[in-house]
């Protein structure tokens, strides 16, 4: 019987089975608690291996590297780094999936470079025929510098092979798999000089990690001259992470062979379709077209009901509560601003379900994959469909997820070209311009011209994002490289409770986020369009009857001309009547530029400024927003206001335009300079007006 206890340490991302193998190892023998001090489990057990050798085996918390972002990740760098720790492990054994590779071997790079003898195991072996995935042990343990065991911890294959390794730990190299500290040779031969007896990857984890390990600390290492800015650290360990992939795409190019078409389980079979170069793009394009028509066909009946019941609520509020200013504030004002945004909830409910199903689904892994070659014509790689798909919700959290691409241009780029793609706030102005200038009829008896419309917008705004990207990517001379690594997740029916609260959450922040704004900005646009300078406001009753002749038209009528001609001369149609100029080449009116201007504050206000504004200005509150949208004219042409060459016009402006001081923020905040989000605003505005001036002038 032999006493020596040879102490393990179980390491691995999250779902590679790292939980199956130590349960294979130990059995019951396991013990559970806490970490001293912190909240992060500790389990522990013990396994009996050949000639009487036991191993205590810790099963460490999932990480992905050892850049550590949490608790747990920071407790695997803590234990590897201190050899005087009791769990100090003899022997490391990283467990990987046998599908995700090449993501998994980022995290073993790094422990080899801390001098641990490490065993790497590639676990569910049982699915590489059906996978149709072949490796080539010996070419991998070579240049791996490490033992390999190939388990099945579902089925129970090649843990006898583990304990064997684990017992002949000692003859596993202990030499890295790379010079990770190429990426700036003369930062690293200063630490190797001023720390000749420490582990060059350890000095590097303490910098960048501020862990510590026997008597060094960061601040230890910083007074021998080795501090650098949060920027430089992040730069280097960037360049490091890129390094560590394109070592592990090497290898694995001549280690393991992927042969899609032989693959036989039902996943592998429907990515060959999926992520097919030229099907799966087709499917792609098809997945869209029925969402964009699903949104118009299906959502037209609760988008009537809603849009009428706040026309009657507005009409009852005018007529049953006591006349006055305050009456007025809610009929006018109110009322006919927040219709302006809940008439859209269904429109926006089933976009977000539809995103959701697809995320759940699995399927939007595969579009990021199938993109990415798309993507890096253009400067972007794959990881910038994320954010720019994130656009279709909203371009904040959009841009906020740029945070994932490690190289500083393609972050760039994307975050200035993310606004271009078609955000929930854009759907209340396209829904209701389509609705009123593009007629609603079928193509081949199945195809709904609105949502066909639609869609096209979307696409308009994805295409030119990806074309502006292609500038951006010549005309900015930054330096850089990157590497695309995606996790392709199984795929899986949509659990409904997900999808529903998903959309409930999603389309309660939209609403009461605009809603906020539409409130404050529909009682200023009450007040600026009820009251007004001058003697043209005040005696506007008088000019008119003067003008018409009391008795030469109706009660009804005269009514409405005062009430017209109050509006012009308030204080928002003298701020209308002063940017008319500028925008009726656009085919617009002062009432539709006061809705411009104030969109800014969100794109969405659109159409609750322009409700406001026909409220105050003498239409019938029981019509609805798209009939006084439909019956504006122009008193001079008697033309209407939203006809097709103005319809499409403004349809351009809102896919081009950046109306969003949101996103100038956050751009702001993310580049940390005002020079971007300038930048942002001057050319999406500029090109907006010079795409709208053109479509107006010729279809006019």
């Amino acid at each position: 019987m032999n006493d020596q206890n040879i102490k393990v340490a179980l390491i691995g991302n999250p779902n590679t089975g790292k939980t199956s193998v130590f349960n294979q190892l130990t059995g019951l023998n396991q013990q559970v608690g806490n970490y001293p001090g912190i909240t992060v489990e500790k389990k522990q057990g013990i396994c009996n291996l050949p000639l009487g050798f036991k191993a205590t085996i810790l099963d460490l918390p999932g990480t992905y590297s050892l850049n550590a972002t949490s608790i747990d990740e920071n407790v695997v760098i803590e234990l590897l780094l201190n050899k005087n720790d009791k769990d100090f492990p003899d022997v490391a054994i990283l467990v990987t999936d046998v599908e995700n590779l090449k993501r998994n071997l980022l995290l073993f790079t790094q422990i080899k470079d801390l001098e641990i003898p490490t065993i790497l195991v590639i676990n569910m072996i049982d699915q590489m025929e059906m996978k149709g995935i072949t490796l080539d042990i010996a070419y991998l343990e070579s240049h791996l510098n490490t033992k390999i065991a190939l388990v099945s911890s579902r089925k129970k294959i090649g843990i006898g092979h583990l304990k064997n390794l684990i017992v002949d730990y000692n003859a596993i190299s202990r030499t890295p798999c790379l010079n990770a500290s190429s990426i700036d040779v003369a930062y690293f031969d200063g630490l190797r000089k001023a720390f000749p007896n420490q582990s060059l990857y350890k000095l590097w984890l303490v910098i960048t990690q501020d862990v510590n390990f026997s008597n060094l600390n960061k601040k230890t290492v910083e007074t021998h001259n080795f501090a650098k800015s949060n920027s430089d650290l992040k730069r280097l360990q960037q360049k490091e992470t890129i390094k560590r992939y394109q070592f592990i795409n090497d290898v694995l190019k001549e280690g393991r062979k992927i042969d899609k078409a032989n693959a036989k389980d039902f996943r592998s079979r429907l990515d060959l379709v999926l992520t097919h170069k030229f099907w799966g793009y087709f499917i792609f394009a098809a997945i869209l077209l029925l969402i964009f028509q699903s949104i118009f066909d299906w959502s037209s009946y609760p988008m009537d009901f809603i849009d009428e019941s706040f026309a009657a609520l507005s009409s009852y509020t005018n007529e049953h509560l006591p006349k006055g200013v305050f009456t007025d504030l809610l009929s006018q004002g109110i009322i006919p601003g927040i219709g302006g945004i809940v008439i859209f909830i269904p429109q926006i409910a089933f976009l977000f379900m539809f995103i959701s199903i697809l995320e759940e689904s699995g399927y939007m892994s595969r579009v990021v994959f199938l993109m990415d070659k798309i993507m890096r014509r253009f400067g972007l790689s794959g990881k910038s469909v994320v954010p720019l798909i994130s656009g279709t919700a909203c371009a904040i959290p959009a841009i906020m997820a740029t945070r994932n691409i490690e190289n500083w241009k393609e972050r760039l780029i994307t975050i200035l070209v993310t606004p271009f793609t078609t955000c929930s706030a854009r759907l209340p102005v396209y829904s209701i311009i389509i609705a009123l200038v593009i007629p609603k009829s079928r193509v081949f008896g199945v195809f709904n011209t609105q949502g066909l419309t639609l869609m096209l917008l979307y696409l308009l705004g994805f295409g030119t994002a990806i074309l502006s990207a292609y500038v951006l990517n010549t005309i900015l001379k930054i330096k850089g490289k990157t590497f695309f690594v995606v996790e392709m997740p199984n795929y899986k029916l949509p659990l409904f409770k997900n999808v529903g609260l998903n959309v409930i959450e999603k389309t309660k922040a939209f609403v009461f986020g605009a809603g906020k704004i539409i409130l404050a900005i529909s009682v200023i646009l009450w007040f600026l369009a009820s009251y007004g300078p001058g003697s043209n406001f005040k005696n506007a009753e008088a000019i008119i009857i003067k003008q018409q002749g009391e008795n030469s038209i109706s009660r009804v009528n005269l009514e409405h001309k005062i009430a017209s001609y109050k509006l012009e001369n308030s204080f928002i149609g003298i701020m209308g009547k002063s940017i008319e100029p500028a925008i009726k080449p656009l085919g617009y009116d002062w009432k539709i530029g006061i809705a411009i201007i104030s969109s800014f504050a969100a794109r969405e206000v659109f159409v609750g400024t322009l409700a406001t504004i026909y409220s105050v200005g003498g239409s019938d509150n029981e019509e609805t927003i798209k009939s006084k949208m439909q019956a504006e004219k122009n008193l001079i042409t008697g033309e209407k206001i939203f006809n097709f060459a103005s319809g499409i016009s403004l349809l351009l402006f809102y896919a081009f335009a950046m109306q969003c001081a949101s996103t100038l923020a956050i751009t702001k905040k993310e580049t940390n300079s005002w020079k971007w989000p300038t930048i942002q605003l001057f050319f999406m505005s500029g090109l907006a007006y010079v795409i709208a001036l053109i479509a107006f002038q010729i279809l006019k």
